[in-house]
């Protein structure tokens, strides 16, 4: 095989839902060469729109556990032996996993299919203590890994002390679908702020919400809606519910792309509030304000992770240091009250973006690590 051949990829991903996380949708459907897609566990159980490689409930799964027995082991080894049998009847040169937990758990399949692996990192999987003193701190999977793929230069730090060889580790920062997230106009847009992200720590969402709330207090027309739903989501709702935020902030819950594209277009600015979560858990390069610099918004967000990659702070948008709930609302006030700020550094924020993180460019430079990987021999 050489560099211009085709290859044929599989690609694994813990989500039961392999269309639910958009970079991993984008791979999937922009990666040239895909064959597998594996679904549904850090040791996925699945083949996406095909059959359970370990079944779970009925007579089927009675036979697995017979079966795992008489090889001399359990039904995760058995699971093992199938991913591994599925690799080589696919003829698969290179296997994409999603997430360095799933990485790690496929290292035996891929060694004894004789395949060699990408690990892709995304956030928590990088960050986490848990789940790193979990794993071992990945010794296994970097050792046997053709590939190790950052998000952002602070996980590409992180990966390297936690003992990624450098030769291995690529950093490809995520890419977005400009012609889906068009430009607004948020020079003419009223003092509407939009969040979008999931409901969890990390993303702080109360802090937000704390922050514009010190805004109301200068622009009582402005307001917020917070796209997303998890395990904050109730607290945040019923803060809402329960105080002067009531009428000036939405949460809507779990929008479509397209809606959340719409919704963009019509606004001031993008916030989030980005902090490294107690358990260690921290954010990649945070797709959402990538969307929306290419929807022509400025960012208003915290220094934190890939964020300082793609915002530059006074052009693109304004940062504050994690936790500086003031200085976001500083920041929130500035934009609120400067309509025509927010217009210039809405349009720099989408010329950035077409520039350097469009979907098809990210996808390519994954495609030639893939490329390449796939012509090392396993370890």
């Amino acid at each position: 095989m050489s560099v211009k051949d085709p290859i044929r990829i599989a690609i694994a991903t813990p989500s039961a839902n392999a269309w639910s996380e958009t970079f991993i949708a984008a791979h999937i459907k922009r990666l040239q060469g895909v064959r597998v897609v594996l679904v549904d566990g850090d040791l996925p159980n699945r083949v996406l729109d095909g059959p359970m490689l370990l079944h779970r409930h009925g007579p089927r799964r009675i036979l697995d556990h017979v079966q795992a027995r008489l090889m001399g082991g359990n039904t995760q080894d058995l699971l093992r032996r199938r991913i591994a049998a599925l690799l080589r009847r696919e003829r698969i040169d290179v296997v994409l996993a999603e997430y360095g937990i799933c990485a790690d758990a496929l290292v035996d399949p891929c060694t004894r299919a004789g395949v060699p692996l990408v690990a892709h990192f995304h956030g928590y999987d990088a960050h986490k203590t848990s789940k790193i003193e979990e794993m071992g701190h990945y010794r296994r999977l970097f050792a046997y890994a053709a590939a190790v793929v950052a998000v952002s230069r602070a996980m590409e730090q992180q990966l390297l002390a936690l003992g990624a060889p450098r030769e291995k580790l690529f950093y490809n920062c995520y890419g977005v679908d400009v012609d889906l997230f068009t430009a607004g106009d948020p020079g003419k847009a009223p003092p509407h702020f939009v969040a979008v992200g999931r409901f969890v720590e990390k993303k702080a969402p109360d802090l937000t919400l704390t922050a514009f709330g010190i805004l109301l207090t200068r622009f009582p027309d402005a307001r917020l809606t917070m796209v997303g739903q998890g395990p904050l989501w109730e607290a945040c709702n019923a803060r809402v519910q329960t105080s002067a935020l009531r009428d000036r902030v939405s949460l809507p819950g779990v929008m479509s792309s397209a809606e959340i594209a719409e919704l963009l277009r019509g606004a001031r600015a993008f916030v989030q509030h980005s902090v490294r979560a107690a358990s260690g858990d921290s954010e990649g390069t945070p797709l959402a304000v990538l969307e929306a610099m290419a929807s022509g918004l400025p960012v208003i967000a915290t220094r934190h992770a890939g964020i300082g990659d793609v915002v530059v702070h006074g052009e693109h948008g304004l940062l504050c240091a994690e936790f500086d709930v003031a200085g976001m609302a500083a920041n929130m006030e500035r934009l609120a009250g400067d309509a025509e700020l927010a217009g210039r550094m809405g349009t720099a924020a989408r010329t950035h973006v077409e520039r350097n993180y469009r979907v098809e460019d990210s996808v390519a430079a994954l495609q030639v690590i893939l490329q390449r990987a796939a012509l090392k021999p396993s370890a």
